[in-house]
């Protein structure tokens, strides 16, 4: 960003230069859309903002083309730093992302003459920037645009100029009791294209968007344009090979009996795993509460995997090795064997330790009190209760506190297989704020790590299984409902399963949670009044994938940036999923192992209405070749004779 008093862009004294630099900072999340009409450098700084030391992050520019370019990897313990990347000269719009939530200030040069737009994230914040900042952006005629923001402790007030006239629209922020909720003004519509004057009052942390109109921000009004969305091309190929068998995809089931109005939303969900809390103070009062839900969930809807996590009411999570503790636990061991040896039960004795407990200290002094309490049980084993640890807040990076850094859940995770490696069932965490699509990736990276940890056998499987057992866009209340509410959670949703599975390594995958809460609204069912509820649209991308999924993950080969995909087989069965994550419209083409096309191979479609359709897919010698629309799921499916 710049501010005021750096409107005026700072001529470089070498004469022979005629460009001078233009510099934007300190953005936390969000799209840079780069023009460079001749080849250009970005140089990228970048410092501290929050519990970096805790945290790895990656960046990524892509061409103009959709393929990855070059992807900035920044460890840890890297605080402070600086790269450069290449821009040469191209038709159409590169894209510099930086992902959200990113715990570092990014701040990016590039020469003037390389038009630039800034597209922020919505809701959450994009950016810290200084006092007087201005920007820039378009509305087109007739066009019916929304000036929103939120206030985040920084930024108080936006204004919009309109420039032809001087019309003016000014936006306080207020503070909100809930994080979803934000101020908006609706900006007059015109005959014509107008070009707009944003000015933000205050300084530091900053939520601001366009609704309604193109969400592209410029610092030189000249450079507004519409983006270029070249068509993109895909190779995709498939071997013969499994990978490993596909994860048990499932969600985090409610401490009750549902109603019986969501029974048929719960089976068009389909899931197969489950995440359930057991409230040790609970339990013992009311001994037939959990049995029935959690027979109902395995009889009705088909849960064979579960895994329960140990709390308090209310989700409390930190927990001793009380009476009242080990009655819980000695109750649900009880409610586990009397379920029939129906399936595996996986027990956690904490949720997310490595956030809530005073120490590592602290909690693997409890952990090892319930594990022999556990162990002590003469029929849990039997009827398919297994441990699992750490069900950390993260894996591969901190919790959201302060001293993260020491509080890494692989850490924790190796220290108590050290501990207690032979009486240990699972690795399992949860997994939070990869909010943006292009990041989730990472995802994949985070299963391979907890791979490593655990080690492989003769077959080449995990020694432990591998659960992540909670996931979602973000963490707590902090949620926005252009993420949770619309097609980007089925497109994050998708791509999340597609990467994590990849490599046939993950037992359980489960998206938090079942139905929107007042406080918490980030189910897959959203509720309106007691007994009403409906599928949001992550729902719907859910039970696509539940329909086309099956038990083996095939090897595939994919060197695309902006579609992820995922191949599935059982026997002579296949299912080839993948997700568009960006508007691009892209070309696939799938070469088969056997080198020649199925017969009749099946292609559908799930789109931003919700609805799966039918679509044409050709057969050009030995691969499948069809249309793939931007920001869409597509289930290719066929049988070998």
């Amino acid at each position: 960003m710049k501010s005021r008093s750096l409107i005026v862009l700072l001529l470089l004294t070498a004469p022979a230069l005629q460009a001078a630099p233009m510099q934007w900072g300190d953005i936390r999340d969000g799209s840079l859309y780069l023009q460079a009409s001749v080849t250009d450098t970005l140089h990228l700084r970048w410092s501290p903002a929050w519990q970096s030391d805790a945290n790895q992050e990656q960046l990524y520019l892509v061409g103009p083309d959709g393929q990855l370019r070059q992807q900035v990897d920044i460890p840890a313990d890297q605080a402070y730093g600086q790269d450069s990347i290449l821009l040469p000269a191209a038709s159409g719009d590169y894209r510099l992302q930086v992902p959200g939530y990113s715990f570092r200030n990014f701040r990016i040069g590039h020469d003037s003459a390389t038009q630039a737009q800034f597209e922020p994230t919505k809701v959450h914040f994009s950016a810290d920037v200084p006092d007087g900042t201005e920007l820039y952006f378009r509305v087109a005629a007739g066009e019916r645009a929304v000036l929103a923001g939120k206030y985040h402790g920084g930024v108080s007030v936006l204004q919009a100029v309109r420039l032809s006239d001087g019309a003016k629209v000014r936006l306080k922020l207020e503070t909100h009791d809930q994080y979803p909720q934000f101020d908006q003004a609706e900006l007059p519509v015109a005959e014509r294209d107008e070009v707009w004057r944003l000015s933000m009052g205050g300084s530091g942390k900053v939520g601001f968007w366009l609704d309604g109109t193109a969400n592209l921000f410029a610092q030189d009004l000249r450079q507004l344009h519409p983006l270029q969305w070249t068509p993109g091309h895909v190779e995709l190929n498939l071997h013969p090979q499994l990978a490993g068998p596909s994860p048990h995809l499932g969600v985090a089931l409610p401490y009750a009996q549902p109603p019986q109005s969501t029974f048929e939303l719960l089976r068009a969900l389909g899931p197969r795993a489950a995440n359930f809390y057991s409230f040790v103070d609970v339990i013992k009062a009311e001994p037939e509460r959990e049995i029935a839900f959690r027979r109902l969930y395995r009889e009705t809807f088909g849960v064979d995997r579960d895994i329960t996590l140990l709390a308090g009411t209310g989700r409390r999570p930190v927990l001793e090795a009380s009476p009242q503790t080990l009655a819980g636990l000695d109750a649900w061991l009880d409610d586990s064997t009397r379920l029939g040896k129906q399936g595996l039960h996986y027990l956690a004795f904490a949720d997310e330790p490595n956030l809530n407990y005073p120490s590592y200290a602290a909690f693997a002094a409890y952990f090892s009190q319930m594990l022999e309490r556990t162990k002590a049980h003469p029929e849990a084993r039997a009827a398919g209760v297994r441990i699992a640890m750490p069900v950390s807040s993260r894996l591969l990076d901190g919790p959201f506190r302060v001293g993260a850094g020491q509080r890494r859940g692989i850490d924790w995770a190796r220290k108590l297989l050290a501990e207690h490696g032979p009486d240990i069932d699972a690795l399992a965490w949860h997994e939070w704020m990869v909010r943006d699509l292009l990041a989730t990736r990472r995802y994949r990276a985070s299963v391979r790590a907890a791979a490593d940890l655990v080690g492989l056998d003769d077959q080449g499987r995990p020694r432990k299984a591998l659960l992540l057992s909670q996931t979602n866009i973000s963490s707590g209340p902090d949620l926005s409902p252009y993420q949770q509410d619309t097609h980007y959670a089925g497109l994050w949703w998708a791509s999340v399963v597609f990467n994590a599975s990849q490599d046939g390594l993950l037992d359980m995958l489960n998206w938090f949670q079942a139905a929107d809460e007042p406080e918490y609204p980030k189910g897959m069912l959203a509720q309106h009044g007691a007994r009403h509820f409906r599928l949001k649209p992550v729902a719907l991308a859910q039970q696509f994938l539940q329909q086309h999924w099956l038990p083996q993950v095939q090897v595939l080969d994919n060197p695309a940036f902006e579609v992820d995909a995922l191949a599935l087989r059982d026997g002579p069965r296949h299912s080839l999923l993948g997700v568009a994550k960006t508007a691009r419209r892209q070309t696939i083409e799938v070469s088969m192992p056997t080198h020649h096309c199925p017969p009749e191979p099946q292609l559908t479609l799930l789109s931003a209405d919700g609805q799966a359709r039918p679509a044409s897919v050709q057969c050009d010698s030995d691969r499948l070749v069809f249309q793939l629309p931007g920001e869409t799921l597509f289930a290719l499916t066929w049988k070998t004779l």
